[in-house]
């Protein structure tokens, strides 16, 4: 039902009703939105600032790693993961950081994302545990490519050792030995590389 108009068309009835109408956000746009703006542009400017000092960082500690790493005569796949990982937390924290500084309550991401690791955990346990062995490996060199071992029932010569599995080869037979298997059993070295030292 229109308005009571008098002596006005319905055209300009309905045109009077939506200027009317639109009185609140001319309102809105002179005064509230001004006012907002004016309480989080500051807040915006800083998250932003907070995300790129993070990533700044974050690239930092990405070379500083790398660098290191092959100083240190690591394995390139190590030096790989260790520099993502750190480039990825850095990265993360930046994040939660900037998104505290617009005054979102972060508690409850990283109470989420700390349930959410573990339950990756759990279920990737076994997965987990020949990565971290496996990098133990590649630092540490107990064995290297080219030494024959034995660990509990599997013997061959190592052709490969990857972040999850050493593979072994014998007589023609290839067999892929879970690191952690290496990491956590007397490992007999029977030749190779390891006599020599």
């Amino acid at each position: 039902m229109l308005p009571k108009c008098v002596g006005l068309s319905r055209g300009a009835c309905v045109l009077g009703a939506t200027c009317t109408f639109s009185l609140p956000v001319k309102e809105y746009l002179t005064e509230a939105l001004p006012k907002q703006a004016a309480e989080w542009l500051p807040r915006i400017g800083s998250a932003v600032l907070v995300l790129f000092v993070f990533w700044l960082l974050a690239i930092v500690a990405r070379k500083v790693v790398r660098k290191g790493g092959a100083t240190a005569g690591i394995d390139s796949s190590v030096i790989n993961l260790l520099a993502s990982s750190a480039y990825l937390a850095l990265m993360v924290i930046g994040l939660v950081t900037a998104l505290g500084t617009l005054g979102i309550d972060v508690s409850a991401i990283v109470a989420s994302l700390g349930l959410t690791g573990f339950a990756v955990g759990f279920a990737l346990k076994d997965s987990i545990s020949n990565l971290l062995s496996g990098v133990l490996i590649l630092i540490h060199r107990p064995f290297d490519v080219g030494d024959t071992i034995k660990v509990k029932s599997f013997e061959g010569l190592v052709s490969t050792i990857d972040l999850r599995y050493t593979r072994l080869q014998r007589d023609g037979e290839k067999i892929l030995v879970p690191n952690s298997l290496l990491f956590t059993n007397p490992i007999s070295i029977l030749s190779g590389s390891a006599d020599e030292d």
